[in-house]
């Protein structure tokens, strides 16, 4: 090793290859169709060609795989009570982008204890995506490393950006090469024009240093995605989900020439970080979508349990099917929730 180089580095450990992370964990039989037909939906509800309305619904973060299949499964069940009004998409979320320090995303540390053994959390989580994808339930995640899309992106139906990261040229130019539609989110400052510039730049052609499937470091060259699209997540001066923040947002994307669909995250700082006034949020939202809006989504942050628990020292001691990462919405409030909006949709 060089004296000037990796100074700061404790080790570089070889980790397996896309591709042959695929082999191990394939695809599962319908699973490219079912992906496939999820997101040509997707994409004609964002364009304004299609009037049903996105439900992106599911934990703030996966911990634990068993309590997010159980929930998997009642979400599909349930999805097929729901009808035609709803398209319901699982949030999957493996990363958790943080402002200082803390547990990163069950990739990074799927034992919760600060292994960190990555080569691991790709296992499984593709294994995961592949069981979710077998119940017929299309999958959201949200897109943080620039690497990670190569193991699992055939898996994924949506994708989103976060606050965070909107502003990032990283992502931007990732966001550009991927086969899915990518919802950006307004920063935390609520500077839409941040989202504009992003959506911008995501759906224009870009080359960057990434890498090939089978895990050699590439040049990547992208045709750019036109199927990206605004999220409305609140900001630091508060909730933009009202009629009128809607309204000028579907202006601008206008003027803009942008898609004007219009997903509105009922958490975060729309719902003020607490989980329960998700339900104010979307009820105003079903509202607004009765009303002509351009609303296309909404997402809501659900699990099993209601609220939040803290990760310990011994994750057996953690609350099944409670979030370890912002507070969630319980089961039986979920269900509700979407059975009324459905049912309002219909009308």
């Amino acid at each position: 090793m060089r004296p000037t180089e990796d100074v700061n580095v404790k080790s570089i450990t070889p980790i397996i290859a896309p591709e042959d992370l695929k082999q191990v964990f394939p695809t599962p039989d319908g699973g490219f169709e079912r992906v496939s037909a999820a997101r040509r939906k997707i994409n004609a509800v964002i364009h304004g060609e299609d009037s049903t309305i996105l439900a992106i619904v599911g934990p703030c973060s996966i911990h634990e795989p068993t309590a997010a299949l159980d929930y998997a499964q009642r979400l599909a069940d349930l999805s097929k009570e729901i009808g035609d009004r709803l398209l319901v998409v699982m949030r999957v979320y493996f990363e958790k982008p943080r402002t200082a320090v803390g547990w990163k995303g069950l990739i990074s540390d799927p034992d919760l204890n600060g292994t960190n053994r990555i080569s691991k959390g790709l296992g499984v989580a593709r294994r995961l995506l592949c069981e979710i994808t077998q119940m017929g339930l299309p999958i959201a995640t949200e897109t943080l490393s620039p690497i990670y899309p190569q193991y699992f992106a055939d898996l994924i139906s949506w994708g989103g950006i976060g606050a965070r990261t909107t502003q990032s040229q990283t992502h931007r130019e990732m966001v550009s090469g991927l086969s899915f539609p990518v919802g950006f989110k307004n920063p935390t400052s609520g500077d839409l024009s941040v989202s504009f510039d992003a959506m911008r730049s995501a759906r224009s052609p870009h080359s960057f240093l990434g890498i090939s499937h089978d895990g050699r470091s590439a040049i990547i060259e992208t045709g750019g995605n036109r199927n990206c699209h605004l999220v409305l997540r609140g900001s630091d001066f508060g909730p933009n989900f009202d009629h009128t923040h809607v309204s000028e947002a579907t202006r601008r994307l206008k003027e803009a020439g942008l898609p004007p669909g219009i997903v509105v995250d009922c958490s975060h700082a729309n719902s003020f970080k607490d989980h329960m006034k998700q339900e104010l949020v979307l009820k105003d939202l079903i509202g607004q979508i009765k009303d002509g809006s351009n609303v296309c989504g909404f997402m809501l942050e659900s699990f099993i349990g209601a609220g939040s628990q803290k990760l310990c020292d011994n994750p057996a001691d953690l609350k099944y099917g409670v979030s370890i990462t912002d507070a969630c919405i319980d089961w039986e409030m979920t269900r509700r929730l979407l059975l009324e909006a459905a049912e309002a949709l219909e009308r």
